[in-house]
């Protein structure tokens, strides 16, 4: 296991290091800059900022310069608010994403697996059904418009919640039901379709023979298998979270960093753009890693494949 997860550590590193370097390449190709207005700077002024900032070099050394700046730590400082280090921009609306991102995730992984096992177990019955069209709008609405619906009709029809900012415990519960609810439809339909095999394999006819109790092979003998497949997908989940964000943040106007994000690509803030970028890819990467450990522990199948090619 330790040699899977170093091989793998390497790997990810490698795939960060392919992502910043494309994104730091594309950014600088989209039309405009970060410092073109509607009205034209004069040209000696234009020349001093871009001198300031490095943008007067070629592309390749801006690159190199980056990098070397990356390794030791520095972000740069922000374009659009000067003075302001990437670091302390990222720094402010982390904790307000890793939030939102962490609670959605708890939502989905828990309501998912709940609301697929019950499916299964109830097959036919209205349960089952009422599961089936949450999977399918989860899968099929977009988050902008489950967030529309759910500021028309929780806050701005019951007045149960606040329908945007960052005021109170309470402005968590609209932004993170509607970052749940695709992944939740996600890991519901694939928890209810290996429940539903697992209950038709030889293992719980045995246990119905033996005279196991019908929850006890449910929640016990079947749930760790029906597990594997959502843990696989928790990957690509995790990947949909914080992309998803990007979106949610704007709705709601939360100030985290996928609201910061956004902004800083329509302002071609190239340091915020990049120092993002490092942060979501080192997000992502990790919870690709952590999905790929519980596979494996949830499976020992994986654990013996490792064991062979290593």
């Amino acid at each position: 296991m330790a040699i899977y997860v170093i091989k793998r550590l390497f790997s990810a590193a490698i795939t960060l290091w392919l992502l910043v370097t494309l994104v730091f390449f594309l950014i600088r190709l989209a039309p405009g800059g970060p410092f073109d207005e509607e009205r034209a700077w004069p040209p000696e002024v234009k020349a001093n900022i871009e001198k300031r900032y490095g943008l007067d070099q070629p592309v390749y050394r801006q690159y190199a310069t980056w990098i070397a700046n990356v390794s030791r730590g520095d972000l740069h400082e922000s374009f659009q608010y000067s003075g302001h280090p990437v670091s302390e921009i990222i720094g402010s609306g982390l904790p307000i994403s890793a939030t939102l991102g962490v609670f959605a995730l708890a939502l989905s992984l828990g309501a998912g697996i709940a609301l697929g096992c019950l499916a299964a177990w109830r097959e036919g019955s209205w349960i089952d059904s009422i599961t089936t069209f949450i999977s399918v709008a989860g899968v099929s609405l977009p988050a902008y418009l489950v967030a529309s619906l759910l500021i028309l009709f929780f806050s701005l029809y019951l007045g149960w919640f606040p329908p945007a900012l960052w005021d109170s415990p309470a402005s968590l519960v609209l932004p993170v039901a509607t970052l749940a609810f695709r992944p939740l439809a996600v890991i519901m339909r694939l928890t209810r379709s290996a429940m539903l095999e697992s209950l038709r394999s030889d293992f719980v006819r045995t246990a119905r023979a033996k005279g196991v109790h019908e929850r006890a092979i449910v929640f016990k003998h079947a749930l760790r298998n029906s597990l594997i497949p959502a843990l696989t997908q928790l990957g690509p989940i995790a990947g949909g979270l914080v992309t998803g964000s990007f979106v949610v943040e704007l709705i709601f106007q939360l100030p985290g960093i996928g609201k910061h994000f956004v902004q800083a690509v329509l302002n071609r803030d190239y340091p915020i753009v990049m120092g993002i970028t490092l942060v979501y890819g080192i997000i992502l990467l990790l919870c690709n890693l952590a999905a790929d450990l519980l596979y494996a522990f949830a499976d020992p199948r994986v654990r013996l494949e490792e064991e062979r090619t290593a």
